[in-house]
């Protein structure tokens, strides 16, 4: 019995030093990306695995990382006004938003995604695709390390890197290249709406063959933006590094 429950409390030891040295790499990953260019993302992995895998006709994978100070302000302020109209507010979590998602749900409305992008930037760089209660716990964990750890600008900048704009096209610089053939720092006030519009569903939603539907998020997302005004946005005060 005594050795029994010797080995039981090694194993518990054991399993309290894995635990303890996933939660520290976390977290000096995190912080490390507070400063580092995020190369690429556990989405970006996956998705050119799965293309190679299925050798997927036509994709091409882009993706350049651009410093937040050489994109225009209302790069930010375009997928803020589409996306997390609380982000500078809330500290990781739009409360409000659940709230108002249960609502609609109960209504029986379709059940709409609440997630701010700072949840998405947790999801985007270090979890999987698809639905669980494993990974929507490691989204909040990874999303209180990255509020805590990172200016709300540097989530923006990293944010802006990876997000995906269209099949295989990765980060504001490739989406701005592959439909606009400009860098993103020459983007115009209604090519970053255009970019934000399609963000909710970037594989049905194209920016090379906008639908009347799309354009009219596009022109929401220009209200928006002009309601929201973004000074508190401006890279050429607050990115990191400028």
């Amino acid at each position: 019995m005594a050795r029994r429950r010797s080995f039981a409390a090694r194993l518990l030891r054991a399993a309290g030093r894995v635990i303890l040295a996933v939660v520290a790499a976390s977290v000096l990953t995190v912080a490390a990306f507070r400063w580092l260019p995020v190369p690429f993302t556990s989405f970006m992995v996956q998705d050119r695995i799965t293309a190679l895998a299925s050798r997927e006709a036509g994709y091409r994978y882009a993706h350049d990382w651009v410093p937040g100070r050489r994109m225009p302000p209302h790069a930010a302020l375009a997928v803020v006004a589409a996306e997390d109209q609380n982000f500078m507010s809330h500290a990781g979590f739009d409360f409000e938003a659940i709230d108002q998602a249960l609502e609609e749900r109960q209504r029986g409305r379709p059940l709409r995604g609440a997630s701010t992008l700072s949840q998405q930037v947790a999801k985007n760089l270090f979890l999987w695709s698809g639905r669980s209660w494993l990974r929507k716990g490691l989204e909040g964990w990874f999303t209180v390390l990255i509020e805590v750890l990172w200016p709300k600008q540097r989530i923006l900048e990293v944010y802006l890197n990876s997000a995906e704009f269209g099949r295989g096209t990765w980060g504001i610089e490739a989406a701005s290249r592959r439909y606009f053939g400009k860098p993103a720092a020459m983007l115009a006030r209604d090519e970053a709406a255009l970019l934000a519009a399609v963000l909710p569903s970037p594989r049905r939603l194209r920016v090379d063959r906008p639908t009347g539907y799309l354009r009219g998020r596009q022109a929401w997302i220009l209200a928006q933006m002009a309601r929201l005004g973004g000074t508190e946005l401006d890279p050429a005060a607050h990115w990191p590094g400028s």
